[in-house]
């Protein structure tokens, strides 16, 4: 992640609905996905900003999030064909975590949410950076009777996070009590308008928390609304830095890093969000062979032993020999200690518990394994 630094590069990218309130709570900027997002806010910073989702609440702008809409006869079972989770464990009314795989070798190409609204109905939020390409994969294989719908800048999304988020919500008299992955539609009004939007109870954080799918004019009525409400409840503005560091501490993957066209869920750990016994999606048969091999490399949790902090890429060994590299890695404010996702050579045999070293530039420090997550969130 590397600051926006000059009036050119910032034409280049894409800016979310509520830029101009970033800008006036002093955030520092950076680029996602193409898209110029707060990194993190003045009178903050990362570890007050994560300090407050998992003590209180804060509110990120994740409108760099795609959204596409799949819409026509028979649009559920389309998509289950395609993406690898079954949505027949779920009904309408529910979301679900799921992936879109290449169809020949079964990496990653994004990780999705699905929201299923009715059988001829589902809304996909993908990542920023890969939404035109599952956009065009969709449409390259849905049948005529499909229609696939871009509408990447049409929504913002606000996440509301931490174990007051369900209060901040509810004085909003916006619906807080629908379970886990649910989403509800709701109306918000105010005295400059009327907002129809989608609260559904989904986060990245581990924590208690929401995303509302907000038509982009009416962005800075939501968050606006937020914020006078939030006073209440020790609410702060979070940028995506404490985004990092909060999925880290949970174990969650990123795109592009722990999950990608080079890393397949097998290897990633993430077989869970594959319907295995789906008659068809892309990149069934080489996941189920790679299932019945067993993955040459599998993604592990990492912890620091003394004062190390393991950062992307950065190799691990055992001895003399090189033994995986580090995904994710990242020091965690929880713990006050270095965290890291990693992918180990499955050969290695290692165990949760053994100990690793990390090459940080020239120095071995050790690493000791232990499944995530690395934090217990608050009661949700």
């Amino acid at each position: 992640m590397t600051d926006v630094t000059s009036d050119a590069a910032a034409t280049r990218l894409r800016r979310s609905p509520l830029h101009e309130r970033h800008t006036a709570a002093g955030a520092k900027f950076a680029p996602f996905g193409g898209w110029e997002m707060p990194l993190e806010y003045a009178g903050g910073g990362v570890l007050k900003e994560h300090a407050a989702v998992r003590t209180a609440v804060g509110v990120f702008d994740v409108s760099h999030l795609g959204k596409a809409r799949v819409t026509g006869p028979g649009a559920a079972d389309f998509v289950n064909s395609c993406l690898s989770n079954d949505l027949r464990r779920i009904g309408p009314g529910r979301a679900q975590y799921t992936l879109c795989c290449d169809d020949a070798t079964g990496g990653v190409v994004d990780d999705i949410i699905a929201y299923l609204y009715a059988e001829d109905h589902v809304f996909l939020i993908p990542n920023a950076a890969n939404t035109a390409e599952v956009v065009r994969r969709l449409r390259a294989a849905a049948p005529e009777r499909i229609t696939i719908t871009d509408e990447h800048e049409a929504y913002a999304v606000l996440a509301v996070q931490g174990p007051r988020s369900g209060e901040l919500l509810a004085a909003l008299d916006l619906p807080t009590e629908h379970g886990y992955m649910s989403f509800d539609a709701a109306s918000f009004t105010d005295s400059l308008a009327e907002v129809e939007l989608t609260v559904c109870r989904t986060g990245y954080t581990g924590e208690l928390g929401y995303e509302l799918v907000v038509p982009a004019e009416h962005a800075v009525t939501v968050w606006d609304a937020l914020f006078a409400a939030g006073k209440a409840f020790e609410l702060r503005a979070c940028g995506l830095a404490a985004r990092d560091t909060l999925r880290t501490e949970m174990g969650y993957p990123l795109h592009g890093q722990d999950l990608s066209l080079d890393i397949t869920p097998v290897q990633a750990r993430s077989g869970w969000a594959v319907g295995w016994d789906k008659p068809a999606f892309w990149g069934r048969d080489a996941l189920l062979a790679e299932k019945a091999a067993g993955p040459r490399r599998t993604l592990r949790g990492l912890v620091a032993v003394d004062r190390a902090i393991p950062r992307p890429g950065m190799t691990l060994h055992v001895g003399d020999k090189q033994v995986g590299t580090v995904t994710s890695g990242t020091f965690s404010p929880t713990r006050k200690q270095g965290i890291a996702l990693a992918l180990l050579d499955t050969d290695a045999n290692l165990a949760d518990g053994d100990e690793v070293q990390v090459d940080i530039r020239g120095r071995q420090a050790p690493l000791r394994l232990q499944k995530p997550p690395f934090v217990t969130p608050s009661t949700h």
